[in-house]
């Protein structure tokens, strides 16, 4: 049995009689409702999945404060100096990168210039991508299966609840799903161009594939390159073009890559290093090195920074820590769905899966060019290579990383459904259908139950709704036939039904640090909501929880939310870890303190190791505040002797004691200028805080 794609002339015959004359031949006709060749429901739906997943991404979207502070810090920085915005420095004063590529910042950065910044300015644009990722993901489901499967896929990307966190946070994650997906919107109209010239519309759309992998590798690194396998295969397979030219396509799509993510590398390398800020994570001011190594072979095998399964590089746990690992439990292959990953991501993981399998069965004899079967090859690529990565990923991994995974499970539960409901007729389509149902009511029935006190009746209602809808379709009687439209909603809003309520719950809450969860602050995807064991901790102050216990958080005074930082690495002297702040303390909030550097002009107002409290001295003051070892104070960088020139020209004013070098050690640069400063300058106490004055040393 092959395939149908859904075609404009088939959706046009199928409309009732007059249609096109009732919509009459204005302009603002086309505008609401679309082409002549579209479905008069199709374009008032997409326009309205668009505003309520504005609504959903925009609505108080400032109650996280700053959310990842390191991140803001470094947004701050770039909008105060084109140098800091160019390399990603965490401080204005350039002295140190933050340890991703800073393609994020770039967005982050430009926004508080154009908008001044503000915690808005950092926020709004994580916003806007996601509301753009929802409405590419649904004209690339289009494309290839008609409007109906564009919407569903659109929703459900949108109602997943680690993409509200992610798309009202300020994390990297964000515009990397922006670009993976218009990756797979150009590989999609890469496959239905025609040309057999060198410079076709094929190759032109896949080398704009590749130009958006290139700039997620900018993002964040090699986890852009995950979703190749996927788009590369359904281009070979499926485009109309032949074999010679689809594979030269590939080639010189390959090339865009390359060049669209190499440029950058190649500016920091041959740009001297005394002159711009030294790369955070890396053990030698290398981007390549920091590609390789922490961000790259470090996040599969372990090491290099990276937390392994017992604790930071691969060793063992902290002491506190138990049995954590890495933030999403052990690697195998139901991590996915374990007590910290389950709540983020898998809601409707078992049902994309048997979707899959599904479609390709029905398409296994469909002609070489089906559009049903490439965008089953396309987003089940995506879907498995990415998903089996993080399951088995031996270094430092967090749930909210899964937020990739959302586009390729909403392709692929709308996908199979549409060609299963079109099958309708047949037994086989309904079983399958009935169990899809059920097996996603039973699953978010158990996600649900491990929070037993929220919403209890949400459950229930869950799986029994999602129950009867699966009986009434496998049953298939003439009256289920009748009422198909309300039959098919009523899948739609039980399966949808928990990871909904969770994903508002998740935008009605804020969320702050490295490791941000979706929820609320009092629920926990447990029991045994951490790995390893042991319930997510709430915090104190309210916030969302982001750190394990023994991780020591930040406590706020209601204008900054908690900064959470992962555990640092140990290996190969960088302390580097992935977006979050290091251990936060009261100096950061501060408010003599803050005054104080308030009245500086120095090119750092202050110097600190780590950046945990740096960050928030920077955003409280406005001031850039030098981080000494990066992120966890294990970066060598700067050196005592060029710290020491700093001091000498007047560039530094204070050193606020109180940083933590958690990934250093004695003979770290954090430590060596943390025991200079003491026997050479003395200690003033500025409201509850030590700080040393850089422009004051002590006289023989």
């Amino acid at each position: 049995m092959t395939s149908t794609a859904w075609r404009p002339e088939v959706a046009a015959a199928d409309r009732p009689a007059g249609g096109d004359a009732g919509r009459g031949e204005t302009r603002l006709a086309r505008v609401v409702f679309g082409p002549t060749g579209q479905p008069r429901w199709a374009r008032p739906g997409l326009l309205g999945l668009l505003v309520v997943t504005a609504v959903l991404y925009l609505w108080d979207l400032t109650n996280s404060g700053w959310a990842n502070e390191y991140y803001s810090a470094a947004a701050q920085a770039g909008s105060q100096s084109w140098k800091a915005l160019l390399f990603g420095s965490f401080d204005a004063g350039n002295a140190i990168t933050v340890d991703k590529p800073p393609a994020a910042l770039w967005v982050m950065g430009l926004s508080g210039k154009l908008l001044g910044f503000s915690q808005l300015s950092v926020l709004l644009p994580q916003a806007l991508m996601g509301v753009a990722s929802v409405g590419l993901l649904a004209a690339t489901v289009r494309r290839l299966s008609g409007p109906g499967a564009g919407l569903l896929a659109g929703a459900i990307a949108a109602l997943t609840p680690v993409a509200v966190l992610i798309f009202r946070f300020n994390n990297p994650d964000a515009l990397l799903v922006l670009l993976l997906v218009a990756a797979a919107y150009c590989t999609v109209r890469a496959m239905q161009a025609t040309g057999d010239r060198v410079w076709s519309a094929p190759t032109g759309w896949l080398m704009l594939a590749g130009v958006a992998v290139g700039f997620g590798f900018l993002t964040k690194m090699m986890q852009a390159f995950l979703i190749l396998p996927g788009l590369g295969l359904a281009f070979l397979i499926a485009a109309n073009s032949p074999l010679r030219q689809r594979i030269r396509a590939l080639v010189l799509a390959c090339v865009a890559v390359v060049a669209s993510a190499g440029w950058y590398i190649a500016l920091v390398d041959l740009w001297p290093a005394e002159s711009r800020p030294f790369i955070g994570g890396s053990t030698d001011n290398s981007l390549w090195q920091l590609a390789v190594g922490y961000n790259g072979l470090g996040r599969i095998f372990g090491g290099s920074g990276n937390m392994g399964s017992g604790g930071p590089g691969g060793g063992d746990a902290p002491e506190g820590m138990g049995g954590f690992a890495g933030f999403s439990g052990s690697p195998g292959l139901t991590r996915l769905f374990n007590s910290a990953m389950g709540g983020e991501i898998s809601w409707l993981l078992p049902a994309a899966l048997l979707g899959l399998a599904a479609g390709l069965w029905l398409t296994r004899r469909a002609p070489r060019t089906d559009p049903t079967r490439a965008a089953f090859v396309l987003w089940g690529g995506w879907l498995l290579v990415t998903g089996l990565t993080f399951s088995y990923m031996g270094g430092t991994v967090h749930p909210y990383y899964t937020v990739a995974l959302a586009p390729a499970i909403g392709a692929l539960v709308a996908l199979s459904v549409r060609e299963l409901w079109s099958r309708r007729a047949h037994p086989a389509a309904r079983s399958t259908l009935a169990v899809m149902a059920a097996g996603t009511g039973a699953w978010s029935f158990a996600l649900l139950n491990r929070t037993p006190d929220w919403m209890p009746w949400l459950r229930w209602t869950v799986l029994a709704g999602s129950i009867l809808v699966a009986l009434t379709v496998i049953a298939g009687t003439r009256e289920s036939r009748r009422y198909a439209a309300v039959l098919a909603l009523a899948g739609v809003l039980f399966g949808l039904g928990g990871a909904s309520a969770w994903a508002i719950s998740t935008a009605a809450h804020p969320h702050s640090g490295g490791n941000p969860l979706s929820g609320s602050t009092s629920q926990s995807f447990g029991p045994g909501g951490m790995p390893g064991g042991g319930e997510r901790p709430t915090p104190p102050d309210g916030t969302s929880g982001s750190a394990p216990e023994g991780i020591p958080t930040a406590q706020n005074d209601g204008s900054r939310t908690q900064q959470g930082g992962e555990t640092p690495g140990q290996q190969g002297g960088s302390g580097s870890q992935d977006g979050g702040n290091g251990p936060s303390f009261s100096s950061s909030t501060d408010t003599e303190l803050v005054t104080l550097l308030e009245q500086s002009d120095a090119r750092w107002a202050a110097a600190t190791v780590g950046s945990g409290s740096a960050a928030g001295l920077a955003l409280n003051s406005g001031k850039s505040v030098m981080a000494i070892g990066g992120f966890t104070g294990g970066d060598d960088s700067p050196t005592l002797a060029r710290f020491q020139t700093y001091v000498s020209e007047g560039q530094v004013r204070y050193f606020v004691e109180g940083g933590m070098a958690m990934g250093g050690n004695a003979d770290s640069s954090g430590s060596q200028i943390a025991a200079w400063v003491k026997s050479h300058f003395t200690a003033i106490t500025v409201g509850a805080s030590t700080v040393y004055d850089l422009s004051r040393p002590v006289t023989a």
